[in-house]
Protein backbone atom coordinates (compact mmCIF):
# COMPACT_ATOMS: atom_id res chain seq x y z
CA UNK A 1 0.00 0.00 0.00
CA UNK A 2 3.02 2.48 0.66
CA UNK A 3 4.56 1.79 -2.47
CA UNK A 4 0.87 2.40 -4.52
CA UNK A 5 0.79 5.66 -2.81
CA UNK A 6 4.02 6.60 -2.98
CA UNK A 7 3.82 5.90 -6.83
CA UNK A 8 0.41 8.07 -7.14
CA UNK A 9 2.06 10.89 -5.00
CA UNK A 10 5.43 10.85 -7.69
CA UNK A 11 2.88 10.72 -10.47
CA UNK A 12 1.34 14.42 -9.02
CA UNK A 13 4.53 16.04 -9.66
CA UNK A 14 5.29 15.96 -13.56
CA UNK A 15 1.23 16.32 -13.51
CA UNK A 16 1.05 19.57 -11.67
CA UNK A 17 3.41 21.08 -13.87
CA UNK A 18 2.23 20.20 -17.01
CA UNK A 19 -1.58 21.51 -15.81
CA UNK A 20 -0.12 24.96 -14.99
CA UNK A 21 2.14 25.24 -18.03
CA UNK A 22 -0.94 25.03 -20.39
CA UNK A 23 -2.68 27.30 -17.75
CA UNK A 24 0.03 29.93 -17.70
CA UNK A 25 -0.24 29.52 -22.16
CA UNK A 26 -3.76 29.41 -22.49
CA UNK A 27 -4.00 32.78 -20.09
CA UNK A 28 -1.53 34.44 -21.93
CA UNK A 29 -2.82 33.54 -25.49
CA UNK A 30 -6.30 35.59 -24.59
CA UNK A 31 -6.37 38.20 -26.05
CA UNK A 32 -5.72 41.74 -24.24
CA UNK A 33 -3.15 42.63 -21.33
CA UNK A 34 -3.43 43.96 -17.95
CA UNK A 35 -1.68 46.81 -18.66
CA UNK A 36 -4.55 48.03 -21.51
CA UNK A 37 -7.12 47.68 -18.63
CA UNK A 38 -4.97 50.40 -16.52
CA UNK A 39 -4.04 52.82 -19.06
CA UNK A 40 -7.18 52.59 -21.50
CA UNK A 41 -8.91 55.24 -19.88
CA UNK A 42 -5.87 57.43 -18.75
CA UNK A 43 -5.12 59.95 -21.00
CA UNK A 44 -1.76 60.26 -19.15
CA UNK A 45 -0.86 57.01 -20.18
CA UNK A 46 1.46 57.60 -23.43
CA UNK A 47 3.31 54.50 -24.84
CA UNK A 48 6.53 55.36 -22.62
CA UNK A 49 4.78 55.07 -19.55
CA UNK A 50 3.22 51.45 -20.93
CA UNK A 51 6.18 50.27 -21.56
CA UNK A 52 7.84 50.96 -18.15
CA UNK A 53 4.62 49.34 -16.78
CA UNK A 54 4.70 46.00 -18.73
CA UNK A 55 8.50 45.97 -17.58
CA UNK A 56 7.91 46.59 -14.43
CA UNK A 57 5.33 43.50 -14.16
CA UNK A 58 7.57 41.43 -15.86
CA UNK A 59 5.36 41.14 -19.02
CA UNK A 60 8.07 42.21 -21.17
CA UNK A 61 10.04 39.15 -21.31
CA UNK A 62 9.27 35.95 -23.59
CA UNK A 63 6.59 33.72 -22.10
CA UNK A 64 8.85 30.95 -21.44
CA UNK A 65 10.98 33.17 -19.06
CA UNK A 66 7.84 33.99 -17.67
CA UNK A 67 6.99 30.77 -16.92
CA UNK A 68 10.19 29.65 -15.50
CA UNK A 69 10.21 32.34 -13.33
CA UNK A 70 6.75 32.19 -12.07
CA UNK A 71 7.77 28.21 -10.94
CA UNK A 72 10.56 29.15 -9.46
CA UNK A 73 8.79 31.11 -7.18
CA UNK A 74 6.01 28.89 -6.48
CA UNK A 75 8.63 26.35 -5.52
CA UNK A 76 9.30 28.62 -3.02
CA UNK A 77 5.49 28.72 -1.64
CA UNK A 78 5.13 32.19 -3.07
CA UNK A 79 2.30 32.91 -5.38
CA UNK A 80 3.50 36.53 -6.67
CA UNK A 81 1.86 40.03 -6.04
CA UNK A 82 -1.59 40.76 -7.47
CA UNK A 83 -1.61 43.34 -10.30
CA UNK A 84 -4.59 44.86 -8.74
CA UNK A 85 -4.31 48.76 -7.27
CA UNK A 86 -3.71 47.07 -4.21
CA UNK A 87 -0.63 45.49 -5.03
CA UNK A 88 -1.22 42.50 -1.91
CA UNK A 89 0.35 39.08 -2.10
CA UNK A 90 -1.73 36.32 -3.79
CA UNK A 91 -2.07 34.37 -1.02
CA UNK A 92 -3.39 36.66 1.47
CA UNK A 93 -6.38 37.33 -1.02
CA UNK A 94 -7.07 33.76 -1.58
CA UNK A 95 -6.25 32.69 2.11
CA UNK A 96 -8.84 35.44 3.25
CA UNK A 97 -11.63 33.56 0.81
CA UNK A 98 -11.15 30.23 0.78
CA UNK A 99 -12.98 30.14 3.90
CA UNK A 100 -15.99 31.43 3.09
CA UNK A 101 -16.13 29.36 -0.65
CA UNK A 102 -14.83 26.13 1.38
CA UNK A 103 -18.08 26.17 3.97
CA UNK A 104 -20.36 26.97 1.49
CA UNK A 105 -19.55 24.40 -0.85
CA UNK A 106 -18.79 21.32 1.79
CA UNK A 107 -22.22 22.06 3.37
CA UNK A 108 -23.54 21.72 0.04
CA UNK A 109 -21.28 18.51 -1.14
CA UNK A 110 -22.60 17.61 2.29
CA UNK A 111 -26.26 18.07 1.70
CA UNK A 112 -26.02 16.74 -1.76
CA UNK A 113 -24.31 13.25 -0.02
CA UNK A 114 -27.14 13.05 2.41
CA UNK A 115 -30.44 13.46 -0.01
CA UNK A 116 -28.60 12.11 -3.51
CA UNK A 117 -27.61 8.63 -2.13
CA UNK A 118 -30.83 7.59 -0.21
CA UNK A 119 -32.84 8.67 -3.00
CA UNK A 120 -30.87 7.02 -5.78
CA UNK A 121 -30.82 3.55 -3.16
CA UNK A 122 -34.74 4.27 -3.32
CA UNK A 123 -35.12 4.64 -6.56
CA UNK A 124 -32.94 1.53 -7.79
CA UNK A 125 -35.00 -0.94 -5.16
CA UNK A 126 -38.47 0.30 -6.47
CA UNK A 127 -37.53 0.60 -10.12
CA UNK A 128 -40.37 2.04 -12.29
CA UNK A 129 -42.87 2.50 -9.42
CA UNK A 130 -44.49 5.90 -9.09
CA UNK A 131 -42.01 6.95 -6.64
CA UNK A 132 -39.34 6.29 -8.61
CA UNK A 133 -40.39 8.53 -11.55
CA UNK A 134 -41.55 11.20 -9.26
CA UNK A 135 -37.82 11.38 -7.92
CA UNK A 136 -36.38 11.05 -11.16
CA UNK A 137 -38.67 14.46 -12.21
CA UNK A 138 -37.93 15.84 -9.03
CA UNK A 139 -33.43 15.00 -9.49
CA UNK A 140 -33.91 16.16 -13.20
CA UNK A 141 -36.11 19.46 -12.19
CA UNK A 142 -33.00 20.43 -10.16
CA UNK A 143 -30.82 19.74 -13.09
CA UNK A 144 -32.78 21.77 -15.55
CA UNK A 145 -33.46 24.47 -13.59
CA UNK A 146 -30.91 27.59 -14.02
CA UNK A 147 -28.76 28.02 -11.10
CA UNK A 148 -29.22 31.86 -11.70
CA UNK A 149 -33.19 31.91 -11.82
CA UNK A 150 -33.89 29.51 -9.19
CA UNK A 151 -31.60 32.09 -7.18
CA UNK A 152 -33.61 34.82 -7.81
CA UNK A 153 -37.07 33.02 -7.15
CA UNK A 154 -35.76 32.21 -4.03
CA UNK A 155 -34.69 35.47 -3.19
CA UNK A 156 -37.83 37.22 -4.20
CA UNK A 157 -39.92 34.60 -2.35
CA UNK A 158 -37.90 34.46 1.03
CA UNK A 159 -35.95 37.58 1.35
CA UNK A 160 -38.54 40.00 -0.49
CA UNK A 161 -41.90 38.73 0.30
CA UNK A 162 -41.79 36.91 3.35
CA UNK A 163 -38.68 38.69 4.72
CA UNK A 164 -37.45 35.35 6.03
CA UNK A 165 -33.97 34.98 4.99
CA UNK A 166 -31.49 37.88 4.16
CA UNK A 167 -30.61 38.13 0.03
CA UNK A 168 -26.69 39.23 0.18
CA UNK A 169 -23.72 39.19 2.18
CA UNK A 170 -22.55 37.21 4.75
CA UNK A 171 -23.35 39.15 7.87
CA UNK A 172 -25.89 41.23 9.37
CA UNK A 173 -24.36 44.70 10.44
CA UNK A 174 -26.39 44.56 13.65
CA UNK A 175 -24.41 41.15 14.48
CA UNK A 176 -21.26 42.40 14.19
CA UNK A 177 -20.74 42.91 17.69
CA UNK A 178 -22.96 40.55 19.09
CA UNK A 179 -22.18 37.57 20.83
CA UNK A 180 -21.27 34.08 19.49
CA UNK A 181 -24.60 32.56 19.38
CA UNK A 182 -26.31 35.42 17.30
CA UNK A 183 -23.77 35.72 14.79
CA UNK A 184 -23.90 31.69 13.99
CA UNK A 185 -27.34 32.00 13.86
CA UNK A 186 -26.96 35.05 11.49
CA UNK A 187 -24.83 33.41 9.18
CA UNK A 188 -26.64 30.67 8.83
CA UNK A 189 -29.37 32.52 7.52
CA UNK A 190 -27.23 34.12 5.16
CA UNK A 191 -25.75 30.50 4.01
CA UNK A 192 -29.04 28.87 3.74
CA UNK A 193 -30.29 30.11 -0.04
CA UNK A 194 -26.85 29.57 -1.63
CA UNK A 195 -26.12 26.48 -0.05
CA UNK A 196 -30.17 25.14 -1.02
CA UNK A 197 -29.47 26.42 -4.89
CA UNK A 198 -26.10 25.13 -4.83
CA UNK A 199 -27.02 21.72 -3.50
CA UNK A 200 -30.43 21.45 -5.67
CA UNK A 201 -28.49 21.40 -8.83
CA UNK A 202 -26.08 18.57 -7.78
CA UNK A 203 -28.31 15.92 -6.46
CA UNK A 204 -29.37 14.72 -10.04
CA UNK A 205 -26.03 13.52 -11.18
CA UNK A 206 -24.72 11.71 -7.77
CA UNK A 207 -28.82 10.23 -7.16
CA UNK A 208 -28.65 8.89 -11.21
CA UNK A 209 -25.18 7.20 -10.48
CA UNK A 210 -26.07 5.61 -7.46
CA UNK A 211 -29.44 4.53 -8.91
CA UNK A 212 -27.32 3.18 -11.93
CA UNK A 213 -24.80 1.87 -9.63
CA UNK A 214 -27.03 0.24 -7.45
CA UNK A 215 -29.41 -1.29 -10.46
CA UNK A 216 -26.17 -3.05 -11.50
CA UNK A 217 -25.49 -4.82 -8.31
CA UNK A 218 -28.88 -6.04 -7.42
CA UNK A 219 -28.97 -7.70 -10.84
CA UNK A 220 -25.31 -9.60 -9.56
CA UNK A 221 -25.66 -13.36 -8.92
CA UNK A 222 -24.36 -13.21 -5.79
CA UNK A 223 -27.73 -10.81 -5.00
CA UNK A 224 -29.93 -13.37 -6.25
CA UNK A 225 -27.92 -15.96 -4.00
CA UNK A 226 -28.45 -14.33 -0.88
CA UNK A 227 -31.81 -13.78 -1.48
CA UNK A 228 -32.42 -17.83 -2.21
CA UNK A 229 -31.13 -18.23 1.34
CA UNK A 230 -33.57 -16.01 3.11
CA UNK A 231 -31.68 -12.79 4.23
CA UNK A 232 -33.77 -10.07 5.11
CA UNK A 233 -33.59 -7.37 1.93
CA UNK A 234 -32.50 -4.94 3.84
CA UNK A 235 -29.75 -7.11 5.03
CA UNK A 236 -29.17 -7.86 1.25
CA UNK A 237 -29.33 -4.36 0.31
CA UNK A 238 -27.69 -2.02 3.24
CA UNK A 239 -24.52 -5.26 4.05
CA UNK A 240 -24.05 -6.87 0.38
CA UNK A 241 -25.47 -4.47 -2.47
CA UNK A 242 -24.37 -0.79 -1.19
CA UNK A 243 -20.52 -1.88 -0.55
CA UNK A 244 -20.07 -2.58 -4.17
CA UNK A 245 -22.18 0.20 -5.49
CA UNK A 246 -20.68 2.79 -3.52
CA UNK A 247 -17.09 2.07 -5.26
CA UNK A 248 -17.71 3.92 -8.08
CA UNK A 249 -19.44 6.79 -6.08
CA UNK A 250 -15.97 6.76 -4.20
CA UNK A 251 -14.43 8.14 -7.09
CA UNK A 252 -17.08 10.82 -8.05
CA UNK A 253 -16.59 12.21 -4.41
CA UNK A 254 -12.67 12.69 -4.55
CA UNK A 255 -13.24 14.42 -8.46
CA UNK A 256 -15.26 16.53 -5.99
CA UNK A 257 -12.79 18.08 -4.07
CA UNK A 258 -11.80 20.98 -6.15
CA UNK A 259 -15.15 21.88 -6.83
CA UNK A 260 -14.88 22.66 -3.31
CA UNK A 261 -13.33 26.20 -4.28
CA UNK A 262 -14.63 26.89 -7.70
CA UNK A 263 -17.72 26.26 -9.55
CA UNK A 264 -19.53 28.83 -7.34
CA UNK A 265 -18.93 32.18 -9.39
CA UNK A 266 -22.55 32.42 -10.20
CA UNK A 267 -24.39 32.01 -7.09
CA UNK A 268 -21.52 33.95 -5.27
CA UNK A 269 -22.47 36.92 -7.72
CA UNK A 270 -26.07 36.97 -7.09
CA UNK A 271 -25.56 36.78 -3.23
CA UNK A 272 -22.88 39.11 -3.49
CA UNK A 273 -20.53 36.46 -1.34
CA UNK A 274 -16.95 37.97 -1.07
CA UNK A 275 -15.96 34.20 -1.97
CA UNK A 276 -13.14 32.63 -4.33
CA UNK A 277 -15.12 31.97 -7.74
CA UNK A 278 -16.33 35.87 -7.53
CA UNK A 279 -12.72 36.91 -7.09
CA UNK A 280 -11.54 34.58 -9.94
CA UNK A 281 -14.31 36.04 -12.26
CA UNK A 282 -12.22 39.55 -10.99
CA UNK A 283 -9.60 38.37 -11.52
CA UNK A 284 -10.23 37.10 -15.18
CA UNK A 285 -11.73 40.69 -16.39
CA UNK A 286 -8.87 41.89 -15.16
CA UNK A 287 -6.31 40.32 -16.23
CA UNK A 288 -4.67 39.71 -13.15
CA UNK A 289 -2.64 37.22 -13.93
CA UNK A 290 -0.72 36.21 -10.39
CA UNK A 291 -4.02 36.25 -8.87
CA UNK A 292 -5.18 33.52 -11.92
CA UNK A 293 -2.52 31.47 -11.85
CA UNK A 294 -2.84 31.55 -7.63
CA UNK A 295 -6.28 30.39 -7.96
CA UNK A 296 -5.61 27.52 -10.78
CA UNK A 297 -2.35 26.20 -8.50
CA UNK A 298 -4.87 25.79 -5.49
CA UNK A 299 -7.78 23.71 -8.05
CA UNK A 300 -5.15 21.64 -9.36
CA UNK A 301 -3.61 20.52 -6.44
CA UNK A 302 -6.91 20.01 -5.21
CA UNK A 303 -7.84 18.27 -8.58
CA UNK A 304 -4.79 15.94 -7.96
CA UNK A 305 -5.37 14.79 -4.21
CA UNK A 306 -8.61 14.36 -4.97
CA UNK A 307 -8.06 11.58 -7.48
CA UNK A 308 -5.22 10.21 -4.94
CA UNK A 309 -7.86 10.19 -1.98
CA UNK A 310 -10.16 8.54 -4.49
CA UNK A 311 -7.74 5.88 -5.30
CA UNK A 312 -6.23 5.36 -1.98
CA UNK A 313 -10.45 4.62 -1.13
CA UNK A 314 -10.57 2.85 -4.00
CA UNK A 315 -7.43 0.65 -3.22
CA UNK A 316 -8.97 0.39 0.29
CA UNK A 317 -12.16 -0.98 -0.68
CA UNK A 318 -10.70 -3.40 -3.35
CA UNK A 319 -7.39 -4.68 -2.60
CA UNK A 320 -7.93 -6.19 -6.42
CA UNK A 321 -6.63 -2.60 -7.70
CA UNK A 322 -3.72 -2.15 -5.05
CA UNK A 323 -2.01 -6.10 -6.12
CA UNK A 324 -2.44 -5.06 -9.78
CA UNK A 325 -0.84 -2.07 -9.97
CA UNK A 326 1.85 -3.46 -7.68
CA UNK A 327 2.13 -6.53 -10.58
Amino acid sequence: MIVFIGKRIALMVPMLVGITMISFLVMNLAPGEPIDLLTNLNPKATAEVRERLRIHYGLDKPLPIRYVNWLKRVVRLDLGTSFAQDNRPVWDKIRERIPITLTINALSLLLIIIAALPIGIFSAVRQHSLWDRLLTIFVFLGFATPTFWLALLLMILFGVHLGWLPISGLQSPHAADAGFWIVFIDRARHLLLPVLVSAFGGLAGLSRYMRSNMLEVIRQDYITTARAKGLKESVVIGKHALRNALMPIITILGFSLPGLIGGSVIFETIFAIPGMGQMFYGAVMARDYPLIMGTLVIGAVLTLVGNLLADISYALVDPRIRVGHHE
